[in-house]
Formats: structure tokens, C-alpha cells, sequence
């Protein structure tokens, strides 16, 4: 967990100072006038979900501690699994991802990295455990789905998008608000920015965590394609059954994981509930 925040805090500084810099070089300080506030904000936004996509598959690999696998290992099951990979990659017209293992419990992997071409596909040792082959490779079809879909990129841009446009619209509303544009100084206008800019912030992540939702689906149907419907419901259901395995306190890694929340918590959640997956499944033709 230490590794993680660590890691999460060093990504954030590098994307503040990267941007500073670039703020700085183009005379960009997000004010007076409309155009130069909405530039100022577009680099802010658009640059830092850019960012950490590009960090993206260093980030994972490092904060999971996975291990790189190259299907010559000589163990069977990292071998069969970097074979398996190859082959749903190959199926999807797509370059070769790096394939890793990590050490956990969990019943986990996931896809990340950021294009088609620098792409990872991550496996838990319980899920190794946890699964047949068969479901494994139902699962490892849904992580190649999310690379051939393009969703790592998809997700940047519209989190890009939203970020943009709360830090325009907040900046907007407070000066509004508090009858000044000057934006250098003033307690009242940045305490109306900041309260602000929460309150879009959460009705924006109700529109990413739809989208997220929706990616799921689609990457669901798409390793229903590649690996056989069987295989990817097959893989849903035995998620369903070790639900009590999945750790949720790391969305950002996770594609396969579980969301049990409330009907009106559910409108945050990256993930449908496992059954509306399944029944998505069983309904396609």
C-alpha cells in the first residue's frame, strides 16, 4: 500500500511540474479573458489524463510488483498463459503486449498501457489459482479486448475532456459569483473555484463511470469473440463465486473486479454488477 501512494504522489508532482513548465513557456495563466482561461485549463486537464496515461504501464508494473513473462520460462502455466495471450492478440490484429504475473491473493488482472502497441496485460496468482484454464482465458480475452477497443485511450481523452471543462466552468461561475475576474488573488473567488470545482467534479465522474461501465460490456462481448461466450461467462461466474478474493481498493488496475454497492452508489461504479454482465452475455447473439 505504501508502494502504491508513493508512487501515486510522484506521478501527480511530475505531472504538476511538467505542466507548470509548459504554463509557464506558452504565458498561459488562466486569466483574464475567456480564451486564455480556456486554454489554460484545456492543458491542465487534457495534459495531466496524458500524462498518466504515458506513465501508465510503468505505474502498474511497479506499484503490483509484476513480473514480466516471455512464455519461456519453463513453467507450464506462465508459459501456457503467455501463449494464450499471443494467440487472442494475433485474433484481434494486435502487436504482441508485454504479459506479466504479480504476487497477491486477489482475484484479479487487468490491461493498461498507453496505445495498442505498449500495452500490458497483468495476471494475480489467485486468480491462476482460483480459475481453469478455460476461465482464465475468458478473462485474459477481456483484457485484450479493452486493448484492441482502444479504451485506455478512449478513458484519457474523456477524463481529459471532463477535467477541461469543470476547471472552465468553475473559474467561470466564481467570477460570476463573486463579481471579479481577477484571478491572482481574492480568498472568496478561489474558495468558490475550489467548492466549485467539487461539486462538478462529482457530477463529471457520474458521466466517466458511466462510460467505464459501458467499456466493460463492450470488452465482455469482445472476449465473448475471441475466446467463445462459454469461456467469458464462464470466467464472470467464478468471479461471482470468489467474490469474497476480489480486493475494489484499486480501480485504477482493475478491469475484472466486483462493485456490491447500493442502487444510488452504483452510478459511481467503474464496474455493472457481475450479473448484468452476465445476462449482457447471455442475451447477445
Amino acid at each position: 500500500m505504501g508502494k502504491r501512494i508513493f508512487l501515486f504522489l510522484l506521478t501527480n508532482l511530475a505531472i504538476i511540474l511538467t505542466l507548470s513548465v509548459v504554463v509557464s513557456i506558452l504565458g498561459v495563466a488562466g486569466g483574464p479573458d475567456l480564451g486564455s482561461l480556456a486554454v489554460f485549463c484545456l492543458i491542465w486537464g487534457m495534459g495531466g489524463a496524458f500524462i498518466s496515461l504515458q506513465l501508465s504501464r510503468w505505474v502498474a508494473k511497479r506499484a503490483t510488483g509484476v513480473h514480466l513473462i516471455d512464455g519461456r520460462t519453463g513453467d507450464p502455466t506462465y508459459d501456457w498463459l503467455y501463449q494464450t495471450v499471443e494467440r487472442l492478440a494475433r485474433q484481434a490484429n494486435l502487436p504482441m503486449p508485454e504479459v506479466g504475473i504479480y504476487e497477491s491473493a486477489e482475484v484479479n488482472a487487468f490491461a493498461t498501457g498507453p496505445s495498442r502497441n505498449r500495452s500490458l496485460v497483468a495476471v494475480s496468482t489467485g486468480l491462476l489459482r482460483a480459475m481453469r484454464p478455460d476461465e482464465v482465458e475468458g478473462v485474459l480475452a477481456h483484457e485484450v479486448a479493452h486493448i484492441a477497443n482502444g479504451d485506455m485511450v478512449t478513458m484519457t481523452l474523456l477524463q481529459g475532456v471532463m477535467n477541461a471543462f469543470v476547471m472552465f466552468f468553475a473559474r467561470v461561475i466564481a467570477s460570476v459569483i463573486t463579481r471579479t475576474d481577477d484571478r491572482r488573488g481574492g480568498g472568496s473567488y478561489f474558495l468558490v473555484v475550489m467548492v466549485l470545482q467539487t461539486v462538478l467534479g462529482i457530477l463529471g465522474s457520474l458521466v466517466t463511470a458511466w462510460f467505464s461501465r459501458y467499456r466493460e460490456f463492450r470488452a465482455d462481448a469482445g472476449g465473448a469473440h475471441l475466446a467463445g461466450r462459454e469461456r467469458m461467462l464462464g470466467a464472470l461466474r467464478r468471479l461471482a463465486a470468489n467474490r469474497e478474493l476480489v480486493d475494489t481498493s484499486h480501480q485504477a488496475l482493475a478491469t475484472m473486479k466486483i462493485n456490491d454497492l447500493p442502487a444510488w452508489a452504483s452510478l459511481f461504479s467503474t464496474h455493472p454488477p457481475l450479473e448484468a454482465r452476465i445476462a449482457a452475455l447471455q442475451n447477445m447473439r
